[in-house]
């Protein structure tokens, strides 16, 4: 894909990242391959309900705080509350979802973004740079 002067015409040549211009059409391609979508189409089936859960999760506590004072009072182990163990429990929260998404990653992701590349090396004949 070739740029353009400012006055319309197209600048031969590499594409001002540096990419070839068969390399870069052949890119901009893939969004439309089955491959392509399906990855997206992943990471929006786990990204969405995750962010869901997890700002549901995050306002728990000032709703709980605001609504349910007196249960969010109740001591637990000595002054430590039902409030300050559900603060804490957002910091394990935020680590088992990090958890979980580096292990979707790996499973769905990583073999998805991979038959993308293998696609992008079938449309240019070469291995795509990083």
């Amino acid at each position: 894909m070739a740029t353009e002067h400012s006055h319309g015409g197209p600048i031969p040549g590499p594409a001002p990242d540096g990419v070839p211009p068969r390399e870069a059409e052949a890119w901009a391609g893939l969004e439309q391959t089955p491959e392509f979508k399906d990855l997206v189409r992943a990471r929006w089936k786990f990204v969405v309900p995750a962010t869901i859960f997890f700002l549901v999760y995050y306002f728990l506590l000032p709703l709980g705080n605001g609504l349910a004072t007196d249960f969010m009072r109740t001591k637990v182990i000595g002054e430590v509350n039902i409030a300050y163990l559900f603060a804490l429990s957002q910091f394990f929260m935020a680590w088992i979802l990090a958890w979980i998404y580096i292990r979707r990653a790996n499973t769905v992701f990583d073999p998805l973004a991979e038959k993308i590349r293998a696609r992008a090396r079938q449309m240019t004949g070469r291995e795509p740079q990083a």
